[in-house]
């Protein structure tokens, strides 16, 4: 690409040149491609020539629009940071008062290089390379910057691992001597030069035998670069200096890194610190387990939350992890800290049934308002559905209403996916079918409350179609809805569940408001039948429906199983579906099919080709779970499915997608099922006729 300037030799190192505007304007920048359409060259030009408009007086404000013009983060250098290269780089020698503008700058020319490097060659500037190449004269001038915010930006424009070295024999600021030994451990990981590595070696160690306590930890960080197991040794070291209360505040002094504008504390450090054991689980479990026990020793409570947020997230990938944390949780309720009680009792109600020897604990929270800044709901809240996981009645009481209450004069809840924060209503109460008729009468009113948000319904008919015959006394509340186009259908599903006792609501259902859409239309006939209807118009109407290859997924051929034998004249088309349809139909298609004729196969084969890839190591969790739904029902299963379920249920992962307490519920409802899969079939059939 054409750059529109003329590179010439770099002469002058000393950083004292200065930018006129006669040299910008002698660029065509017209010519150049920019990063972005929002930011023609011209603005490039523009920014350059404030700066040295600006001249003394630049800050660091006044440098933001070349970030924008360089665009840095979308995979590509376009001509305009070519052209602009050699300007940034005199401008960051300049010796502005303001040290914070050529810290900018510096950052600048490190992630234009970051950027470059990583980025596909051809959306690289021809240029680009050369023009670096013909900077790097002038970098060693900003590695020894007087300002050390400068200095510790330059640490990314250092040449290789032997110019960090030269670096760490001269520099004495600990603010610079710390991210600089990191950046020793990034450029020895990335060298192959084995001399190289050596030295850094010698360099790491060295520190960590002799350096002050927080210099003796970013030396494990900077050796794990290029060592992974070195933080699994020096375990002791970490735990010794991240507990040590009078070192705390050294953290937040001298943990600079390039690029942050702030010192990182110690509770950044002890979370990089087990990312750092990610490979070694049980190492991260044990340093995890460690800090808390010191964090309760020192009465330390913003460790022992930092070392708990790390816990929760190995126990959301390992359930061995729980039986590590859960004495842990159970004894940290007492905790005088809000935010430890906090996440003690969501860590408890997580594990469900296996916190029923921490009740009484979690009982006398109930009433306790203490609350995590940015997290969600109360101490009090998180013991109620720890309380409603084991199946302790002390958790009822007001639960509805409490439930409801985030959402009370309000649309919507903010939250960090990973982070502990409330179920959701129908996480709640779906499970707690055999308490319906105590929590019956608060989701009634409810749902008679005409200010109900229509989405919080949804949520109500959802747990009262799960509830079945059990919601059949809420049945005056949900025909109104049968009115709303947006909530009819999910009323509907919920008036089928109840059975016979929702037979009077045929004639609303007959007349229920439907976005007008054919499959809507049908699955009102097929309700009418189940309701009590014509079971020959309502299987006419669906069969039919069934094989259109023009219609809405070849018609809803999950409801026609559920005629059973009487849909044996639709059978071919539900076969065709099952060998022609996509991923999503296939496995519905081939329970309809074995509802239909009672034979196992062919459905048994396809429904178990979506075991496989679990088994496997794969996270294809819904298609499993449906799979597994139905083979249950079925009875039958091969040898080589019945292995893959003994592999999965044996496995130590979290059988859910989720990262949060999501994780946890749907990893129960996939081991329930793989369980009741195994319990109920009867028998191997033959292996061959498994579909892979």
């Amino acid at each position: 690409m054409h750059t529109g300037v003329r590179m010439t030799g770099v002469t002058d190192v000393t950083g004292v040149t200065g930018v006129t505007f006669e040299e910008l304007d002698a660029v065509r920048w017209e010519l150049l491609e920019p990063a972005t359409e929002f930011h023609p060259p011209g603005e490039t030009k523009r920014a350059l020539r404030r700066l040295v408009r600006r001249g003394d007086a630049a800050t660091e404000e006044d440098c933001h629009p070349l970030f924008e013009c360089f665009g840095l983060g979308r995979g590509r250098v376009p001509s305009v940071a070519t052209a602009a290269l050699p300007f940034v780089v005199r401008l960051a020698l300049a010796r502005h008062p303001d040290r914070g503008a050529r810290a900018a700058l510096v950052e600048l020319l490190a992630g234009a290089q970051k950027e470059a490097a990583g980025a596909d060659p051809a959306l690289v500037d021809a240029g680009w390379h050369a023009a670096w190449r013909l900077q790097r004269p002038r970098f060693p001038a900003l590695l020894a910057d007087p300002a050390p915010e400068v200095r510790r930006e330059a640490l990314a424009l250092a040449e290789d691992a032997d110019a960090l070295l030269e670096r760490w024999r001269a520099e004495t600021d600990p603010t610079v001597r710390l991210p600089l030994l990191l950046a020793l451990g990034g450029a020895a990981a990335a060298s192959g030069e084995a001399g190289a590595v050596d030295r850094v070696r010698e360099t790491v160690t060295g520190v960590l035998r002799t350096g002050d306590p927080v210099m003796r930890v970013a030396a494990v960080y900077a050796w794990a670069a290029f060592d992974p197991d070195a933080p699994v040794r020096e375990q002791d070291l970490l735990v010794d200096v991240l507990s040590d209360p009078a070192v705390r505040p050294r953290f937040e002094t001298v943990w600079y890194l390039p690029a942050v504008e702030d010192a990182f504390g110690r509770e950044s450090v002890v979370s990089w610190a087990v990312s750092l054991l990610g490979h070694a689980p049980e190492t991260a479990l044990s340093f995890c387990v460690r800090l808390i026990g010191a964090a309760r020793e020192h009465g330390d409570p913003l460790l022992c939350r930092t070392a708990l947020d790390e816990a929760w997230r190995l126990l959301v990938v390992r359930p061995s992890v729980a039986a590590a944390l859960l004495p842990l949780a159970g004894a940290l309720l007492a905790d005088p800290d809000d935010g430890v009680r906090y996440r003690a009792a969501h860590l408890l109600a997580v594990l469900g049934p296996e916190a029923a020897p921490y009740a009484d604990g979690l009982a006398a929270l109930l009433d306790d308002p203490g609350e995590e800044e940015y997290l969600e709901g109360t101490v009090g809240d998180h013991a109620r559905w720890a309380l409603n996981r084991i199946g302790d009645p002390r958790g009822l009481p007001d639960l509805v209403e409490r439930l409801y209450a985030p959402y009370r004069d309000r649309y919507s809840r903010a939250y960090v996916l990973g982070d502990p924060r409330l179920p959701e209503i129908e996480e709640v109460l779906i499970p707690l079918r055999e308490h319906a008729q105590t929590l019956l009468p608060a989701v009634r009113e409810l749902l008679r409350d005409p200010g109900a948000d229509g989405p919080l319904t949804r949520c109500f008919l959802e747990v009262l179609q799960a509830w079945g015959p059990a919601a059949a006394p809420a049945l005056p509340e949900v025909v109104p809805l049968l009115e709303d186009s947006c909530l009819s259908l999910s009323a509907i599903d919920a008036l089928v569940a109840m059975g016979p006792a929702a037979a009077p609501a045929a004639p609303a259902v007959r007349g229920a408001v439907v976005l007008d859409h054919p499959a809507n239309h049908l699955k009102v006939a097929w309700a009418l039948w189940r309701l009590g209807g014509d079971h020959g118009e309502a299987l006419r109407l669906v069969g039919e429906a069934v094989p259109r290859v023009d219609g809405p997924g070849y018609g809803p051929v999950h409801l026609l199983g559920t005629f059973g034998p009487a849909a044996a004249p639709y059978a071919d088309g539900v076969r065709h579906v099952m060998e022609h349809g996509g991923p999503w139909l296939r496995p519905r298609a081939a329970v309809a099919l074995w509802r239909i004729t009672g034979d196992p196969e062919p459905s048994a084969s396809v429904l178990e080709a979506d075991l496989f890839p679990v088994a496997e190591g794969g996270d294809s969790y819904g298609p499993f779970l449906d799979a597994l739904h139905a083979l249950a029902d079925i009875g039958t299963l091969s040898p080589a499915a019945r292995a893959a379920l003994h592999a999965v249920r044996e496995s130590d992962r979290r059988l859910a997608g989720y990262r949060d307490h999501r994780a946890f519920l749907q990893d129960e409802r996939i081991r329930s099922a793989i369980d009741a899969v195994l319990a109920r079939s009867e028998g191997p059939r033959d292996a061959s006729r498994t579909v892979r």
